[in-house]
């Protein structure tokens, strides 16, 4: 028979879990994993990855609430399609509809995950369209670059002097390759140079 394991959260350090944990294993949990003082917004807790370590293709996670996994809405389709992704089914003792071991469940997770990634979609098309108009009007995302035009003359001037890459950016205190990046836009011939 596959393994039914048990996680229970509780946020606070003095808060009890034992209710949850007493829960678990009346509804058939082998074992329970429980995670104290830890946000339901931290992917990376200490309990959770040892549940997550424990269960195998085949197994069920069982948990009181959903929320004691995942704290948000992309937390919660990420932890469902990461569950589904490895064969693991997931069943909530409170939220009926939350439970990948049925017929109904599953049907509920397939419209679920069906919306998630509608609404990705729907994000990188937005980007893309931002970026295209951005393009389109003459702006280029990303970080402001530390060479000013001013600096750029200045890293030129020392360029002409004979400075090397290494010494104007100890001078302008960027890195090497941000020197040689800025001069190869400015059109400095000499940026090809080993130095």
């Amino acid at each position: 028979m596959s393994a039914l394991i048990g996680y229970a959260r509780v946020s606070r350090r003095g808060q009890n879990p034992e209710a949850q944990v007493a829960e678990l294993y009346r509804a058939g949990a082998e074992r329970v994993y429980v995670d104290h003082g830890e946000s339901s917004r931290v992917a990376h807790r200490p309990q959770w990855l040892a549940c997550l370590a424990r269960l195998e293709p085949g197994g069920t996670l069982l948990v009181r609430r959903l929320d004691r996994v995942a704290g948000s809405e992309r937390m919660a389709i990420d932890t469902l399609s990461g569950l589904k992704d490895r064969g693991v089914d997931i069943r909530s003792l409170t939220e009926p509809e939350i439970d990948t071991t049925t017929t109904m469940g599953r049907a509920l997770f397939g419209i679920v995950a069906v919306f998630a990634q509608l609404r990705v979609d729907t994000i990188r098309d937005n980007t893309l369209r931002g970026l295209e108009h951005a393009r389109a009007a003459g702006r280029v995302g990303g970080r402001p670059s530390v060479m000013s035009p001013e600096r750029i003359e200045a890293a030129a001037r020392m360029r002409e002097d004979g400075k090397t890459f290494a010494q104007i950016a100890d001078v302008l205190e960027v890195g090497k390759s941000t020197i040689h990046r800025a001069l190869a836009r400015h059109g400095d011939g000499r940026t090809h140079s080993a130095n």
